[in-house]
């Protein structure tokens, strides 16, 4: 069984379409495709049946945590998946996954049979403590991409967001109601070290600023207040 942990640091940027497109022709000469370049992300995020882990996060602690099943496009049951336990201490993002096979995640839902790992015994923990039960499937259309300078500088985009409360299985399909209206990127900017200074310029030329912006948080955030 695959497990991998790692910890960088992230920040979310908020852009329309005509953002979007300025900045892509300012980063072309510093940036390289990612192998997988061009993916749709499906995730399936768990929580409590009250909803603790994204109503806490949702008050902005210095560090939260949450658990999800992700797949790269929407796989069949021998394919494979990363659940993954994601931490965020203020900027700092920490990661613990595991790959496994979607019916081998099945059978530990059902049996709690698995190979014995560190990661996987802090998941069966963490699902055991919570009581965690799947709540929402999100997706979304992602780019890569990555420094020509420094591998450990990754920047990715993330458009048509889409989610579903029902049909909680990454098999199922990514199909779910679009959150936003007009064409919007969530970019992301993943990095071990500081952000470069040719990075810095551009943004600042173009006065783009971080944004805070959770996917589960904010589609959380619009179904209460359509609902309330």
């Amino acid at each position: 069984m695959y497990q991998n942990i790692f910890k960088r640091e992230e920040q979310k940027y908020l852009l329309n379409k005509k953002q979007y497109s300025h900045l892509m022709k300012e980063l072309k000469p510093y940036l390289e495709k990612d192998r997988f370049f061009n993916n749709t992300i499906c995730n399936v995020y768990f929580d409590t049946e009250k909803d603790d882990l994204i109503t806490y996060s949702l008050t902005k602690p210095i560090f939260k945590t949450k658990l999800r099943l992700r797949s790269y496009g929407v796989p069949k049951k021998n394919d494979m998946v990363f659940l993954e336990i994601k931490d965020k201490y203020k900027e700092i993002v920490g990661k613990r996954r595991v790959q496994i096979k979607l019916k081998d995640f099945y059978d530990f839902l059902e049996k709690e049979d698995f190979k014995e790992t560190q990661i996987m015994n802090e998941i069966r923990y963490f699902f055991k403590f919570y009581h965690l039960i799947p709540k929402i499937f999100i997706a979304y259309d992602r780019k890569s991409y990555y420094s020509k300078e420094d591998v450990n500088f990754r920047i990715t985009f993330d458009s048509n967001i889409r989610s579903r409360r029902e049909d909680l299985k990454l098999e199922l399909g990514d199909a779910g109601i679009k959150y936003f209206e007009e064409e919007t990127y969530i970019m992301e900017v993943k990095t071990l070290n500081a952000l470069p200074l040719w990075f810095v310029s551009i943004l600042s030329g173009l006065k783009i600023y971080p944004s805070s912006f959770s996917k589960y948080g904010s589609i959380y955030e619009k179904e209460r207040c359509k609902n309330a």
